[in-house]
């Protein structure tokens, strides 16, 4: 009899691993797989479908969902005249990749300096219409005066810049073709840490690379923006994930089993510069609301809470708080309420100085990254439910968004001043300065935009503005005199930070 049992166990396993397959199998092709939808920017379905444990769905999700990706995952190049800006000598990918080279990479730039005909750097870009709007990053395409688009089968394209914001590293660019695959957007904020995802973009100039991984955090935080790049009021809320992301995926897509887009691929977190376990992907709600205010306005319409605040998840910042203001504050979760800026909707709305925020239209606010997602993806004059704590007691406002002037309406280019349509602010010289250096006029230009008019054309923080037009500039009014309700071509006349005078110019946006 035991003999015969033991005859007869190995193929009862193999029966019970056999039904397990066949369930899993079954399972799978029961899945909805409708996609008919054709709008522009479309919502995909809310619901999230995940890969199974059983080994051959697995396989067979990541199949269809690559299928689906790679035709709407296009190359970017970015070709920027060799004179155009000292900044651009640096490699496009050192800002958020680091500089693989040890330090070594702008002095080999300089060293191999590119002919005119050969991108500075590339990157990748997601069709999210079947007329050619495709969604990438903004570093991608940064300091750019020609950007080539190569779809996944070769065909090439130079494409229009319709928008980009810093804020957040998206940028929008249009091809002139109909009939083009495209990804759905994804509802981001219904995605599980520990889901399944796959990254496609074109890493160390490898086309169409597909990798796979999970989801390993969300609204992740990490500071690149605002210390690396030009971000004037940073959203940073990332997707984390352990999918294979190099220099090159940025603004690739990274997609669901379904093959929705559920983020745009933008840094990872790394000492060598390149895939070290961590990459961050855009939020595909907040890309698409960023596109959709590119498109729909011209520019970002961004609503602001209008508080200075401190995370108290930050042990290491509530301790800096609490020694330079001499307070006692505990570490925890929320954001601490230190203060407020001009026009406040939040004071308005009669919150104080030391609130605890901890909700956001019953969103938990756990950290700062909850609370700039949360505001970040508003408008001007939209209004939110703010839960915070005095004093241990819990309580709800609810406050209206203003943009950074104090307007509660959405804006367009037209509505936009002189200074935010060029991209940078002004300070006049001291008669001191002008006197030591030989200058008749100047102006020194500040926060400088990346992507703006002004820096395209090579100004950076700290130039000085000489003539515009022909004309000395001697003030920020000088400028707004001189461009006010202005068209056509624009001339510059600056000097960078080693004396050098140059002239350049732009199209009056």
């Amino acid at each position: 009899m035991k003999s015969t049992l033991k005859k007869l166990l190995p193929f009862a396993v193999v029966g019970v691993i056999s039904g397990a397959t066949t369930v899993g199998t079954l399972q799978y092709f029961n899945h909805d797989s409708n996609t008919a939808d054709q709008s522009y920017f479309t919502k995909s379905a809310s619901d999230v479908t995940f890969a199974g444990m059983n080994s051959g769905a697995v396989g067979e999700d990541f199949v269809k969902a690559a299928k689906t990706t790679v035709p709407a995952v296009v190359t970017i190049k970015n070709y920027q005249s060799r004179t155009a800006n000292r900044a651009s000598e640096q490699d496009l990918f050192d800002f958020f990749f680091g500089d693989p080279f040890g330090g070594r990479g702008q002095q080999r730039q300089r060293q191999q300096q590119m002919p005119d005909n050969m991108p500075s750097g590339m990157g990748s870009g997601v069709i999210i219409s079947p007329d050619g709007y495709i969604i990438s990053n903004n570093h991608v395409v940064a300091g750019a005066n020609k950007l080539e688009v190569v779809l996944s089968n070769k065909k090439s394209y130079i494409a229009t810049l319709v928008g980009t914001d810093p804020n957040t590293d998206i940028s929008l660019l249009k091809i002139e073709e109909k009939g083009l695959p495209y990804l759905n957007f994804a509802n981001s904020d219904n995605i599980e840490v520990g889901q399944w995802v796959l990254a496609v973009g074109n890493p160390l100039g490898l086309n169409s690379t597909v990798t796979a991984g999970i989801v390993s955090a969300k609204g992740r935080g990490i500071g690149i923006l605002s210390s690396q790049g030009k971000a004037a009021n940073p959203i940073e809320s990332f997707i984390q994930t352990d999918a294979a992301i190099n220099p090159g995926n940025s603004g690739g897509a990274l997609v669901n089993t379904n093959g929705d887009l559920i983020g745009i691929n933008s840094a990872i977190q790394s000492t060598t510069g390149y895939y070290q376990g961590y990459g961050f992907a855009v939020p595909s709600n907040l890309a698409r609301k960023i596109v959709e205010d590119i498109k729909k306005f011209g520019i970002v319409q961004r609503g602001f809470l209008g508080v200075q605040s401190l995370d108290l998840s930050n042990d290491m910042q509530v301790a800096a708080y609490n020694k330079d203001k001499k307070t006692n504050i505990k570490a925890g979760s929320g954001v601490y309420v230190t203060g407020f800026g001009d026009n406040s909707g939040a004071e308005d709305a009669g919150i104080k100085v030391g609130d605890v925020i901890t909700k956001i239209d019953n969103t938990a606010i756990t950290d700062f990254a909850d609370l700039s997602i949360a505001i970040g993806s508003k408008r001007p004059g939209d209004k939110v439910m703010v839960t915070y704590v005095r004093n241990g007691k819990e309580n709800t406002t609810t406050v209206t968004l203003k943009d950074q002037k104090g307007g509660t309406s959405t804006r367009t280019k037209a509505d936009l001043s002189v200074t935010e349509k060029i991209g940078a602010e002004f300070d006049p010289l001291s008669e001191r300065f002008k006197t030591d250096y030989g200058l008749n006029s100047g102006v020194v230009a500040k926060n400088v935009t990346e992507g703006s008019e002004i820096a395209k054309i090579g100004i950076v923080d700290n130039y000085i503005v000489i003539e515009i037009n022909g004309k000395p500039v001697n003030s920020q009014k000088d400028v707004e005199k001189i461009l006010d309700k202005y068209s056509g071509n624009v001339s510059v006349k600056f000097v960078d930070a080693y004396g050098q005078i140059y002239t350049r110019g732009f199209k009056m946006p």
